[in-house]
Protein backbone atom coordinates (compact mmCIF):
# COMPACT_ATOMS: atom_id res chain seq x y z
CA UNK A 1 0.00 0.00 0.00
CA UNK A 2 1.40 3.80 -0.87
CA UNK A 3 0.90 5.77 1.95
CA UNK A 4 0.85 9.81 1.78
CA UNK A 5 1.94 11.48 4.78
CA UNK A 6 1.92 15.35 5.21
CA UNK A 7 1.37 18.06 7.58
CA UNK A 8 2.03 21.67 8.70
CA UNK A 9 4.20 22.36 11.64
CA UNK A 10 2.29 21.71 14.39
CA UNK A 11 2.32 18.40 13.18
CA UNK A 12 5.68 17.94 12.07
CA UNK A 13 7.83 16.09 14.81
CA UNK A 14 5.06 13.40 14.60
CA UNK A 15 5.28 13.09 10.98
CA UNK A 16 8.85 12.54 11.56
CA UNK A 17 8.14 9.68 13.37
CA UNK A 18 4.82 8.18 11.62
CA UNK A 19 7.00 8.22 8.18
CA UNK A 20 9.61 5.98 9.90
CA UNK A 21 6.91 4.30 11.34
CA UNK A 22 5.28 3.01 8.20
CA UNK A 23 8.33 3.12 6.22
CA UNK A 24 9.17 0.22 9.08
CA UNK A 25 5.77 -1.85 8.60
CA UNK A 26 6.51 -2.30 5.40
CA UNK A 27 4.84 0.68 3.71
CA UNK A 28 5.73 2.25 0.41
CA UNK A 29 5.96 6.24 2.03
CA UNK A 30 5.96 9.43 0.59
CA UNK A 31 6.64 12.23 1.94
CA UNK A 32 4.57 15.39 1.51
CA UNK A 33 6.04 17.98 4.40
CA UNK A 34 6.35 20.09 5.99
CA UNK A 35 10.30 20.12 6.48
CA UNK A 36 10.59 22.15 9.99
CA UNK A 37 8.84 23.24 12.83
CA UNK A 38 8.69 26.60 11.43
CA UNK A 39 5.11 28.35 11.23
CA UNK A 40 4.15 27.28 7.61
CA UNK A 41 0.48 27.07 5.84
CA UNK A 42 -1.47 23.35 6.15
CA UNK A 43 -3.06 24.16 2.56
CA UNK A 44 0.32 24.00 0.90
CA UNK A 45 0.86 20.45 1.94
CA UNK A 46 -3.12 19.29 2.69
CA UNK A 47 -3.82 19.88 -0.99
CA UNK A 48 -0.47 18.07 -2.93
CA UNK A 49 -1.32 15.25 -0.50
CA UNK A 50 -5.12 15.29 -1.02
CA UNK A 51 -4.47 15.78 -5.03
CA UNK A 52 -2.57 12.53 -4.60
CA UNK A 53 -5.13 10.61 -3.28
CA UNK A 54 -7.75 12.14 -5.32
CA UNK A 55 -6.14 10.77 -8.72
CA UNK A 56 -5.16 7.42 -6.89
CA UNK A 57 -1.78 7.90 -7.09
CA UNK A 58 -1.43 6.85 -3.47
CA UNK A 59 -4.10 4.61 -1.60
CA UNK A 60 -4.35 6.59 1.65
CA UNK A 61 -3.44 9.34 3.06
CA UNK A 62 -2.31 10.75 6.73
CA UNK A 63 -2.48 14.71 7.68
CA UNK A 64 -1.36 16.29 10.75
CA UNK A 65 -1.71 19.66 12.00
CA UNK A 66 -2.59 21.38 15.25
CA UNK A 67 -6.71 20.51 15.58
CA UNK A 68 -6.70 18.12 12.76
CA UNK A 69 -9.57 20.82 11.16
CA UNK A 70 -7.77 22.82 8.80
CA UNK A 71 -5.97 19.64 7.00
CA UNK A 72 -9.43 17.47 7.04
CA UNK A 73 -11.53 20.95 5.83
CA UNK A 74 -8.29 21.35 2.65
CA UNK A 75 -8.43 18.07 2.02
CA UNK A 76 -12.01 17.50 1.40
CA UNK A 77 -12.12 20.34 -1.20
CA UNK A 78 -11.05 16.97 -3.21
CA UNK A 79 -13.85 15.14 -5.33
CA UNK A 80 -12.35 11.98 -4.52
CA UNK A 81 -10.89 12.54 -1.41
CA UNK A 82 -12.76 11.47 2.13
CA UNK A 83 -10.85 12.81 4.83
CA UNK A 84 -11.80 12.40 8.88
CA UNK A 85 -10.92 14.07 11.80
CA UNK A 86 -10.01 11.38 13.86
CA UNK A 87 -9.27 11.39 17.96
CA UNK A 88 -9.43 7.75 19.14
CA UNK A 89 -9.18 4.56 17.53
CA UNK A 90 -12.85 3.89 17.13
CA UNK A 91 -13.72 6.50 15.09
CA UNK A 92 -10.90 5.98 12.48
CA UNK A 93 -12.23 1.90 12.33
CA UNK A 94 -15.97 4.26 11.94
CA UNK A 95 -13.90 6.16 9.25
CA UNK A 96 -12.70 3.25 6.96
CA UNK A 97 -15.73 0.55 7.68
CA UNK A 98 -18.79 2.94 7.02
CA UNK A 99 -17.60 5.85 5.59
CA UNK A 100 -14.74 4.42 3.41
CA UNK A 101 -12.76 7.61 4.24
CA UNK A 102 -9.26 7.28 2.26
CA UNK A 103 -7.47 10.33 4.31
CA UNK A 104 -7.17 10.24 8.74
CA UNK A 105 -6.86 13.52 9.85
CA UNK A 106 -4.45 13.98 13.40
CA UNK A 107 -4.65 16.30 15.93
CA UNK A 108 -1.36 16.70 17.03
CA UNK A 109 -2.29 19.00 19.82
CA UNK A 110 -4.80 17.22 20.94
CA UNK A 111 -3.77 13.17 21.06
CA UNK A 112 -0.56 11.18 22.01
CA UNK A 113 1.45 9.97 19.35
CA UNK A 114 0.88 6.72 20.17
CA UNK A 115 -2.45 6.64 19.84
CA UNK A 116 -1.76 8.27 16.42
CA UNK A 117 -0.20 5.60 15.07
CA UNK A 118 -2.73 3.16 17.03
CA UNK A 119 -5.01 5.12 14.81
CA UNK A 120 -3.27 4.86 11.78
CA UNK A 121 -2.66 1.53 12.01
CA UNK A 122 -6.67 0.50 12.90
CA UNK A 123 -7.35 3.35 9.58
CA UNK A 124 -5.05 1.53 7.49
CA UNK A 125 -5.97 -2.18 8.49
CA UNK A 126 -9.71 -1.94 8.42
CA UNK A 127 -11.61 -2.36 5.12
CA UNK A 128 -14.93 -0.42 3.79
CA UNK A 129 -17.92 -2.76 4.88
CA UNK A 130 -20.01 -0.96 1.45
CA UNK A 131 -23.22 -2.37 1.90
CA UNK A 132 -25.92 -0.51 2.78
CA UNK A 133 -22.80 2.01 3.11
CA UNK A 134 -21.92 2.35 -0.30
CA UNK A 135 -24.63 4.41 -1.84
CA UNK A 136 -24.41 6.91 1.33
CA UNK A 137 -20.89 7.20 0.36
CA UNK A 138 -21.94 7.64 -3.19
CA UNK A 139 -23.95 10.36 -2.38
CA UNK A 140 -20.81 12.60 -0.59
CA UNK A 141 -20.02 14.42 -3.76
CA UNK A 142 -23.36 14.75 -4.90
CA UNK A 143 -24.62 18.64 -4.63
Amino acid sequence: MKVAVGGDHAGYLYKKDILKYLQDKGYEVMDFGTDSLESTDYPDYAHPLAESVDKEYLDKGVLICGSGNGVCMTANKHPNVRAALCWNAQIAFLARLHNDANVICIPARFVALELAKEMIDVFLDTKFEAGRHQRRVEKICKI
